[in-house]
This record gives structure tokens, sequence and C-alpha cells, in this order.
């Protein structure tokens, strides 16, 4: 089972056309969760979610109500806590409901320090076996994770460039296939290298290392002009 988890990112970051592409994955079966505010989006959105995880001290007492009102699955956290409501919901996820992958909205675009929590997270013992379940997916990114392998990495349509980000110490890294390879690449701090691009009709790149986490960023340049009227 597949799982989508909206959490409280400001929505202007927010894939286009959210609404209807998350009514087609509940048709199909995909699990919805709300993350603290995110619960409260999904209900404004008309889309009750099957799991609500937070504390929700963002929330007015009539939204809390609302929530509690709809949500059949409610987890609670108390505000002072080691792990953040995310951090939860990953747990609630894989743990509970058993779902085969999970994809973040709404991780980006809002506080920086919120975004690198969500991104280094997976550097946590307890979550890096899911790393490779676990997307982050905005506007204009596609996150995916690596664990030390050799990997077929996949163009997601639409997205035109990749870059590489080692969330830790990295060992003999290689890239091949790509517009930009790489090849025995080692080192001891986060590092990102970016802007690279599949090839010419090609849809998917090689990459292999021994050491380390790495983040894939699929990403695409918005129109800056597409709200406008011609």
């Amino acid at each position: 089972m597949k799982a989508i988890a909206l959490l409280g990112g400001p929505n202007i970051s927010w894939p286009i056309d959210i609404k209807d592409k998350l009514v087609k994955a509940r048709e199909k079966g995909t699990f919805i969760i709300g993350v603290d505010r995110g619960s409260l989006l999904l209900e404004e959105l008309n889309l009750t979610p099957d799991l609500a995880v937070g504390d929700f001290d963002s929330l007015k007492k009539e939204e809390l109500l609302r929530i509690n009102q709809s949500v059949s699955d409610i987890r609670y956290s108390v505000p002072e806590k080691d792990l953040t409501d995310t951090e939860l919901a990953l747990h609630y996820a894989f743990d509970d409901y058993c779902v085969d992958s999970l994809s973040l909205i709404g991780a980006t675009g809002g506080r920086l320090d919120h975004f690198l929590t969500n991104l280094f997270m997976l550097l946590k013992p307890e979550f890096r076996q899911y790393a490779e379940k676990i997307q982050i997916i905005d506007q204009q990114n596609y996150i995916s994770f690596l664990n030390p392998g050799k990997h077929v990495v996949k163009r997601i349509e639409n997205y035109t460039y990749f870059g590489a980000a080692t969330l830790n110490e990295v060992q003999e890294l290689n890239i091949s296939n790509a517009k930009y390879n790489l090849a025995g690449y080692s080192n001891t701090n986060p590092v990102s290298l970016s802007s690279n691009e599949f090839l010419h009709k090609q849809d998917t790149f090689n990459i292999s290392f021994k050491k380390g986490l790495i983040a894939i960023i699929q990403s695409r340049d918005l129109d800056r002009f597409q709200n406008i009227q011609k």
C-alpha cells in the first residue's frame, strides 16, 4: 500500500493540481496521512485523512474539533518531545500500517530548519531502513534516497535535472550514463553534486557507492509567468 503525508508547509510549494492528484491516489487505495496542520489542510481540500498525527498546537480550538470529529485514527503527541511529528508519522505509517512507500508533501518551502530536519531524519538508525521507500515532493523537486549499492535511477516525468546530495560520508561514488559522469568519488563531508542531466532520449542513469546515504534530487525550472494570462 502506498501512502502520502501532507505536512504543514506553505501550499505555494505544493505540487500543481494537488487536490486532483490526492483524489486519484485515494481512489487507487493510497493511504492519506495528515501531519499536524497538514490534517486541517487536507480537510480544507475536502479530503479526510486516514491518519492524523501531531501535537496540533498550531490549530485553533474549533479547527482541532473539526479534526476530532472527522478523523478515525488520531495519534496525539506532546509539543516537547524527542521525535518530530513527521518522524512519528513515519513510525506509524511503516510500523503500524506497513505501507510500501511514503511520499511527503509540504515538507519544503517554509522554515529552513524544518526542511533540514525532514531531509536529515533518514540518517537516524531507526529510519535508515525506510530511506529508499520515502520521497519528498514539491512543485519543483522530487527527492528520493539511496543506501549503498548499485542503483538505476529512473527519470520522473517532466523533471529536467538531477543532483546527488551526500548526506554524510560517502565512499567510492560512481555516476554513469549521465551528462556528467563521476568515478571513485569519496568525501567525509556532505556535498551537493548539482545540475546534472539525463542523456538525450535516456530515462535512466546509473549510480553506485559503498558507504553513505545519498539524496537524489530531480528538479525542474518553473515558468515564472505561468499564472499570468496572456
